[in-house]
Order: structure tokens, then sequence, then C-alpha cells
């Protein structure tokens, strides 16, 4: 990604962007644990307090195995794909246990049986919204504190083939963001790996939008797997 600086209101800066508290840290959006080495050089920062800061990182530890683990089928370290989940869950057999009693055998029309995985929702709710709050701080300058009026995750498979096209597809607002915000500049400069609305942190592993106009939007997609929308109307 591309550094840019915001040029945005000062007084939606300089403090957490999460609570609105102090600023002694700095939070990674997306964190590297959902990114695979080498990392971005310009990955997107934001200020935020150590409170926020450090009670993220067990539950994105937990998303990034829990996702991992859905599309490999096993919680076993050998069958996974990235190294850092396979080193976490040989290392912490209590979180492999835990991700493993979250699969289900169940019955389908066909006689057979599928495996069901069914996560804490908490704890991946908890990663979503530090995701969009610092999405939605670090594109449009719009920070935003409160519970969200809408809030939906699911499997980019599980959407029918409108709902996808309909994800896929910014909203045309008619609507510039906010002047000097990293999104305005963006839309001025295009190119990538800005493209149709998406920012793609690093391909095949994250890439998310964030549309502000009335209303803030922040869409993502976790290892062109897990989908999320979080919306904030203003």
């Amino acid at each position: 990604m591309d550094q840019i600086s915001n040029f945005g209101d000062q007084r939606q800066q300089g403090y957490c962007a999460h609570c609105g508290g102090t600023t002694e840290t700095r939070d990674h959006a997306p964190s590297k644990i959902l990114l695979d080495k080498p990392y971005p050089t310009s990955l997107p920062v934001l200020p935020a307090c150590p409170t926020c800061n450090e009670g993220f990182s067990a539950d994105e530890e937990y998303l990034a195995c829990f996702v991992e683990c859905v599309l490999h089928g096993s919680t076993d370290p050998v069958k996974l794909s990235r190294q850092k989940v396979s080193r976490i869950l040989a290392e912490s057999q209590a979180l492999r246990a835990r991700i493993e009693r979250s699969k289900k055998q169940s019955p389908n029309l066909g006689g057979g049986e599928v495996i069901v995985w069914q996560p804490e929702e908490g704890r991946v709710r908890n990663v979503i919204l530090k995701l969009a709050r610092c999405h939605a701080a670090f594109e449009l300058n719009e920070p935003q504190i409160r519970d969200p009026d809408h809030y939906m995750v699911t499997p980019l498979e599980s959407l029918s083939r409108e709902q996808r096209e309909h994800f896929e597809t910014a909203p045309d607002t008619g609507v510039w963001p906010e002047v000097g915000s990293r999104a305005m500049q963006r839309m001025i400069v295009g190119g990538q790996p800005y493209s149709d609305g998406w920012l793609e942190v690093q391909e095949g592993r994250y890439r998310y939008m964030a549309v502000g106009a009335g209303s803030v939007m922040v869409r993502g997609v976790l290892s062109e797997y897990l989908a999320f929308e979080v919306i904030w109307d203003t």
C-alpha cells in the first residue's frame, strides 16, 4: 500500500480510534496475525490506548487460526498452509482444542455429512469492529466510537450471486469524502492497489473498502473467505 498522510480535520484525530481515550500505542489494521510475511511496507496504523490495543490480540489470534482451520477442514497444524497459524496451534493445544470443539458433523440431504464450524461470535465481533473502526478513522477521517447500526459477517460463498455483486460493488453515493482524507486522495490519484473502491492490503489475504456519505460503511474480506460489513448511520 502507498503511504498517504491524513490532511483531514485534526479535531477528528489524536485519540484512541476505539474508545476515544489516550494514544500511547499504535494499532495495525489489519493486525499482522491476519497477514503473511513479507508484510506490506505501509500498513494502516492508528493511535490506540494500551487497554484497547492489548485487548484485541487474543481474539485476533483466535480468528486467524479459526479461518485457516475452516479453509482446510482441520485443526491439524501439519495440514494448514499458513506457517504462523500452524506454529501457534502446535504450541497451544488449548486453542487447538477450543477450535476443534466448534467443528460439528451435520447430515445433508444426500444422506452424507458436512462439517459445520461455529465460531465464537463475541470474539469475531470484537476483531471485526476493531478493523472497521480503524478503517473508518484511517481512510475517511471519521472515527466511530459508538456501536454500529449494522453489522454482518459471513463466508463469501454463502452469498447469493446478487448479494455477492452488491457486496463487491462500491456504492455510488455522488458525494466526495472529507477534503484531505486518505479516501479523497485515493479517489483523485486512483491506480493500484486501489481498485473499484477496494484496497488490497495483501493479495489473497486481506482487502477492504471504506465509504462515507451520510453514513460510514466499511467492508472487508479475510483470506478471500470471511466477509464483513459494518455501517454507522450519521
